[in-house]
C-alpha cells in the first residue's frame, strides 16, 4: 500500500521557521519569517514526523512495535497475526488471516489516503511471489 502525500501527515514537535516563499513575500515586511504549524514537503523533520504519526495510530489500534526494527509492527488476535513494515510511504502488510488484513486496510484508509491496495508483486524492484 502506498500512502499519498505521506510527509504532509506529520505534526511538528518543535518550532520550525522558514523564509517567506518566493512569490509570496510580504513587500511591507520582507525580512519576516514564517513559523510552520504543519510539516511541509522537503523539511528534514518530515520523515520522522510521519513515522511518529503512523506509529501512534498503529499502537492505539492494538499493534506492538518491534524491538529489533523501528518500522515493524505486529498485531496478534484470536484469528491470527498481522505484520506491517513501513518503508517511507509504502506499507507492506502480511498476515495469516485475510479478514485481519482486510480490517487493517479499512482502518488505515479511514485515517490516510491510500492507493495500491492489491497484492504485493514488487517491492524495491524485487519480485514478490
Amino acid at each position: 500500500m502506498d500512502v499519498k502525500n505521506v510527509f504532509f501527515h506529520g505534526d511538528l514537535q518543535e518550532e520550525v521557521y522558514m523564509e517567506q516563499p518566493p512569490g509570496y513575500v510580504d513587500q511591507t515586511h520582507p525580512n519576516l519569517v514564517c513559523r510552520l504549524k504543519k510539516v511541509v514537503y522537503g523539511l528534514k523533520q518530515a520523515p520522522r514526523a510521519w513515522l511518529d504519526k503512523i506509529s501512534q495510530y498503529l499502537v492505539t489500534s492494538g499493534f506492538q512495535t518491534s524491538n529489533a526494527y523501528f518500522s515493524l509492527y505486529v498485531k496478534k488476535t484470536d484469528h491470527g497475526i498481522v505484520i506491517i513494515v513501513i518503508y517511507v510511504d509504502d506499507l507492506i502488510i502480511v498476515g495469516n488471516s485475510d479478514a485481519n488484513i482486510f480490517d487493517l486496510k479499512k482502518l488505515l484508509k479511514q485515517k490516510f489516503e491510500m492507493k495500491g491496495l492489491e497484492e504485493l508483486c514488487y517491492f524495491l524492484n524485487i519480485e514478490v511471489i
